[in-house]
């Protein structure tokens, strides 16, 4: 398993909902969980990875606030577009403590990756990690 910023694998975040120049979605693949990119409100609110080659993944973990409903997609051509399911999870509420869940992505191969939050349990939402 991989421990380190998804930045120092050459993954970049390509597309963002919505932005909070204070919480800009970079944030999101730094490794740090003290900075995160935060939602503007309204659902669905989604982000897509890109990674440079195709990449093996087994488990996404995904430290976040006030996210209810999340589905993960992915593709494998150089273009964000044509996704297929691959996950979709139900997190539970942790008030005042970050939500930390593992997603088993099966080892499914992909160029990007795009996470559709759907329900909060609040207006805004951030993810950490």
């Amino acid at each position: 398993m991989i421990e380190s910023s998804l930045t120092s694998l050459g993954a970049k975040v390509v597309l963002v909902a919505s932005s909070d120049e204070n919480h800009p979605p970079e944030n999101i693949i730094d490794g740090n969980t003290k900075t995160f990119w935060m939602s503007t409100g309204m659902f669905p609110q989604e982000f897509i990875i890109h990674f440079p080659e195709p990449t093996n993944i087994g488990t996404v973990t995904v430290d976040s606030y006030n996210v209810k409903h999340l589905k993960i997609e992915k593709n494998t051509s150089q273009n964000a577009s044509q996704f297929e399911p691959v996950a979709e999870k139900e997190f539970e509420s942790t008030e005042g403590h970050l939500q930390s869940n593992a997603i088993t992505l099966n080892g499914c191969s992909a160029t990007h990756l795009r996470f559709i939050i759907t329900a909060g349990y609040d207006h805004f939402v951030s993810v950490h990690r």
